[in-house]
């Protein structure tokens, strides 16, 4: 098969999955994966894909845009994982939470089993696998019900009306994009809708994003920037973005990511 051939292959399982992996392409195409690696590099340099650690997704931060779990969970791979460890630290004993759809929440669920005492609200199906798959008595997982999204959020009128009738000491947040004049923001109308359910349960409001997400607006506002007590981010951020959600975050949390230097001294301030 000529690179050609491979590459226009490639191209067309990315648009249709959204993702994909070295080994299933080497699968597919019945070629090496240095071969793969290669004509990867050569999409990604035509901008026709994004690369990420064993894979490549789909390119564009277009407001509609929407990818599904499996696309995202590739994407800043150390971010997330920084993020959700920091996140974790927030998480005290005996308290309710939410959690929203995302795959940064979603690494969040991972650190948070062994807390004991637990009530999770979440309208993710991903999360309440990870907590339900732990079987602990002392952990109760609140799944919302409603009409399942590309990223595997139930959305709709009955996650609104379940979320409505709770009350949470905490929810911990995930958006698609961040920005000054836009906000925390979902390309997702419904999705946008169930969040701002969710924030009206919640006593605080903690938002997991990692650093590409600044600049980013999706079609919905979910929340503006003052509504948000704490951004737990990566130290990647920019200074300028750094210092715009100071601005108007109660409290900016800069998570160190491995193989990166902190850009402020102190590295990770969370809160108690």
């Amino acid at each position: 098969m000529l690179a050609g051939q491979r590459q226009k292959l490639i191209l067309d399982e990315v648009r249709r999955l959204g993702a994909v992996r070295v080994k299933e392409l080497t699968h597919l195409l019945a070629v090496s994966e240095m071969t793969v690696r290669r004509d990867l590099d050569t999409l990604a340099e035509s901008g026709l894909l994004q690369k990420v650690h064993g894979g490549a997704t789909a390119r564009g931060h277009l407001s509609t845009e929407e990818l599904g779990f499996e696309a995202n969970s590739h994407r800043q791979l150390a971010e997330k994982e920084a993020i959700a460890e920091a996140a974790r630290r927030l998480v005290g004993p005996g308290q309710a939470i939410g959690l929203t759809a995302g795959t940064t929440t979603w690494r969040l669920a991972h650190r948070i089993a062994d807390v004991p005492n637990l009530t999770v609200v979440t309208n993710s199906i991903q999360v309440a696998d990870v907590l339900q798959r732990e079987r602990r008595p002392d952990v109760t997982v609140v799944l919302t019900g409603g009409v399942r999204t590309p990223s595997d959020a139930l959305v709709g009128p009955v996650a609104v009306t379940t979320i409505g009738a709770l009350h949470l000491d905490q929810l911990f947040l995930g958006v698609h994009g961040m920005a000054e004049d836009a906000g925390f923001s979902s390309p997702n109308l419904l999705e946008a809708e169930t969040d701002r359910a969710f924030i009206a349960a919640a006593q605080r409001v903690v938002v997991l994003a990692d650093s590409t997400k600044w600049g980013v607006r999706g079609l919905s506002r979910v929340a503006r920037l003052d509504e948000v007590h704490v951004l737990v981010t990566d130290n990647n951020l920019s200074a300028e973005a750094k210092e715009a959600l100071e601005a108007h975050v109660e409290r900016v949390v800069l998570a160190p990511v491995r193989g990166t230097r902190a850009r402020r001294a102190g590295g990770v301030a969370v809160a108690p």
